[in-house]
């Protein structure tokens, strides 16, 4: 892999979204990804214009928008009106995209707490079918990531974090709205690993890879590259092999950690 403009920074909440964007435009990054929750970049506080302003400043700088919900909103939720409220916060996400002209948004199936996991199952997969829909209508695209596992003795586990959790999501999802966000060091997880994954994910329903080190089998973390014991050279040949097409996006430690690991993963074959 060559081309370090496919690779894009995970900002998360770091900076304001406009300060993200002028800090991309500066290193040259064209690719970053955002979360809305809090602080300025809530979307309870991105008002039509200073949408229009942060949108006129992407297409001046030639940054490519993604943003990120939060792992933490439950979309297995099925409590009376409190699944109403997720379904009023990806909404509004979905909204938010259209406003801002973000490309993006990577959604998550929610998790569980070792009980009724079939009707949590079920209730994310009616919720994101429902966003789907919605999406449509935007002109915008919602991603749903790999989510990494929890200990065996956890009381809460992630939902889609094995390839068959995951498959049994994005088979009933069929959408031009719809993609899938692969995030590597999640699969390096689970069992199946990576390889595991690409050979039982379509690849052509991917639409970005994300990266950080971890530990193979090992617990949740996002380590700096060469921290861990992941094969970056043999994910990018991986993929370089199965034509992938989509962009990559660090995530892990610091925005100059992640722009410093640009230049590296750039040069790895």
């Amino acid at each position: 892999m060559t081309d370090p403009a496919r690779i894009g920074i995970d900002v998360g909440e770091k900076v304001p979204l406009e300060a993200a964007i002028a800090w991309a435009a500066r290193h040259g990054v064209q690719i970053i990804d955002v979360q809305l929750d809090g602080g300025d970049n809530a979307f309870t506080r991105i008002h039509a214009s200073r949408a229009s302003r942060i949108r006129g400043q992407c297409e001046r700088d030639g940054i490519r928008l993604g943003l990120h919900t939060a792992s933490a909103v439950n979309v297995a939720e099925y409590a009376p009106l409190v699944g109403d409220a997720v379904d009023a916060y990806l909404k509004a996400y979905v909204d938010t995209a259209a406003t801002l002209g973000a490309g993006w948004i990577v959604v998550h199936a929610g998790y569980h707490f070792s009980s009724h996991v079939t009707r949590r199952m079920e209730a994310g997969l009616d919720r994101l079918r429902r966003v789907i829909a919605y999406a449509e209508t935007k002109n915008t695209r919602l991603l749903l990531e790999n989510l990494n596992k929890e200990p065996p003795d956890a009381e809460v586990h992630y939902l889609a974090h094995t390839v068959e959790e995951w498959r049994w999501y994005y088979e009933k999802l069929q959408s031009p709205a719809f993609a899938l966000s692969f995030t590597a060091n999640h699969a390096h997880l689970v069992p199946e690993g990576v390889d595991g994954f690409l050979t039982a994910v379509p690849l052509d329903r991917v639409a970005e890879v994300r990266l950080a080190d971890c530990f193979r089998c090992g617990k949740e973390e996002h380590l700096l590259p060469g921290q861990g014991d992941f094969d970056f050279p043999g994910l990018f040949r991986a993929l370089e092999a199965r034509g992938y097409q989509g962009h990559f996006t660090n995530a892990f430690g610091s925005l100059d950690d992640m722009l410093l690991a640009r230049t590296k993963f750039a040069a790895m074959t």
